[in-house]
């Protein structure tokens, strides 16, 4: 089969949305498709017509054709299956086949004719690896954005905590008449005074800060001269907030990177290498971090054609200071478990003693680095391992519906997965699904044409639910399904027991985090 051209043309013949694939030149596309709509007779049943050089394989739409070039010596079976093919890709983007909407989507059109067809050939790929290749899904960005939203929240979190810290660090100046400190909610105080006692002079140490090229340099006296503007002790300085939001009309931007000076003495500065240490003792002093990756792959008839899980432990310290240490791993996990630490590491250190440390003791782990320091890989076809199993029956009706039944089960009662989504593919064509009974909840995306059945949380009391909706479609439409989910439970029986000092052998206090991720789960 050779592919000449697939167009997406009007019933007088006008070419909307035009893929060649062989090298042809614009006026030949446009000659041939201006003669398609003569060479159609009223009244004729076929979906194809010939001429001495070209065939041409068309599906109708209401005021659209969807038109297939071909040689004449093609297969004309193999050009049906494609033209029907080519026939449920535009409802994927086009929620109503006419004019605008091809012309709105005309580029995702194209790239999807472009999975399609290759250099005139048909690719052997379905509707559901045409929608994953376009829409060039990437679970790690979602990660990673995920992330950033969390990081940007702890900020905020962080700014206002210290804003209140400020205030009631100027209250209880005030009420102890001590000196008074000004300071912005982002922890860069803007003007400092500080007065020390010289026999019965006071002595008044203005101490001006350079903001970023943002916003103005604001400098100002502790006293009053020449009736010029400025301060004077003792008396009733602004509020802290009215001073928070002058600077922000002004449009200061600081950040916490900026380098403030204090006076000799000052208690600004005592407050501010107080509130850095609180916002760092959040987190421990050594951090470690497990995390798993799981792949699944299993037949929609039951069996499981691949079971692979992934796990590293991630190490941070935050300075060299804490960096000579030792790690205890738990390992109670008898299957057959691959383990491969660091080259770095002592391997003999952790055959015999499961401790996870520097082959050379003396040498600290690097500072603010995440360093890997143990992983292992697991794989399987047992059915018993899967942590939840999937089984969809579809029964295809007379009148051309079709309901569908799935079942979930949690096979692993010791895992809590979170945040669940089982995704379900449905027929092109943008129908609704009739839900007729659920536990959980469903999402209906139009665009995908995927039902998306949800649920928070399954775990040991709701280990087994199940969905039922009716739809038009035949029993292959529904698969591949794919599921999602976190856990903060590891797959394998592997466990972070404790840290201890190189040099004194004492327990060190450490943080850590557990998750289980998806990287990819299906059945096909």
């Amino acid at each position: 089969m050779v592919l000449l051209a697939a167009s997406i043309c009007t019933k007088a013949g006008k070419p909307l949305v035009s893929r060649q694939f062989v090298e042809m030149t614009r006026s030949r596309i446009e000659g041939l498709l201006a003669a398609f709509p003569k060479l159609i007779g009223a009244g004729k049943q076929h979906t194809f017509v010939e001429t001495d050089t070209v065939r041409y394989v068309y599906q109708p739409f209401d005021k659209l054709y969807m038109v297939l070039l071909t040689t004449k010596a093609s297969n004309i079976l193999e050009d049906l299956e494609t033209l029907r093919l080519f026939s449920r890709v535009i409802p994927e983007y086009c929620k109503t086949v006419d004019e605008k909407e091809v012309f709105q989507h005309a580029f995702e059109l194209l790239s999807a004719f472009d999975e399609i067809v290759a250099l005139g050939y048909k690719e052997n790929v379905n509707l559901a690896q045409i929608r994953t290749f376009t829409e060039m899904d990437s679970h790690d960005e979602r990660v990673h954005d995920a992330m950033r939203k969390t990081q940007e929240q702890e900020a905020k979190d962080r700014m206002k905590q210290k804003a209140k810290e400020f205030e009631l660090q100027r209250r209880a100046q005030q009420r102890l008449g001590g000196p008074k400190t000004y300071g912005s909610s982002s922890g860069i105080s803007s003007n400092m005074y500080s007065s020390s006692s010289n026999d019965s002079k006071p002595d008044i140490t203005p101490t001006p800060v350079t903001f970023p090229s943002s916003g103005p340099t604001t400098s100002r006296s502790g006293t009053t001269v020449g009736g010029g503007r400025g301060m004077v002790l003792g008396k009733k300085g602004k509020n802290v907030e009215e001073f928070v939001n002058q600077l922000k009309s002004e449009g200061e931007v600081v950040a916490n990177t900026v380098p403030v000076t204090t006076g000799a003495g000052g208690a600004t500065g005592k407050a501010k290498t107080q509130s850095v240490s609180i916002a760092d003792s959040q987190k421990g002093d050594v951090h470690l971090k497990q995390e798993e990756k799981l792949t699944v792959r299993c037949g929609r008839n039951g069996g499981v054609e691949n079971l692979e899980v992934q796990g590293m432990i991630m190490l941070r310290v935050k300075s060299e200071d804490c960096g000579r240490i030792t790690v205890a791993i738990d390992n109670k996990e008898s299957r057959g478990v691959q383990l491969q630490t660091h080259p770095n590491i002592d391997k003999k250190l952790f055959t015999n003693d499961s401790l996870i440390g520097l082959k050379n003791s003396d040498r600290p782990f690097p500072a603010n680095q995440e360093v890997g320091v143990l992983k292992w890989r697991y794989t399987s076809t047992d059915d018993s391992e899967i942590p939840l199993t999937i089984n969809c029956w579809p029964n295809e009706t007379p009148n051309g519906g079709c309901d569908v039944n799935i079942e979930y089960e949690l096979q692993n009662k010791n895992l809590v997965l979170k945040d669940v989504q089982i995704s379900v593919p449905l027929p092109g064509g943008g129908q609704t699904p009739v839900i007729d009974k659920i536990d959980g909840d469903y999402q209906f995306d139009s665009r995908k044409t995927t039902l998306i059945w949800t649920l928070p949380v399954i775990d040991q009391s709701n280990s087994e639910g199940s969905l039922e909706f009716s739809v038009r479609g035949k029993a292959s439409d529904f698969f591949p399904i794919q599921v999602d989910f976190v856990s903060e439970t590891p797959f394998c029986n592997i466990k972070i027991a404790g840290v201890r000092s190189v040099v004194n052998r004492e327990s060190v206090a450490y943080s850590s985090e557990t998750n289980l991720l998806v990287d990819k789960y299906e059945y096909v």
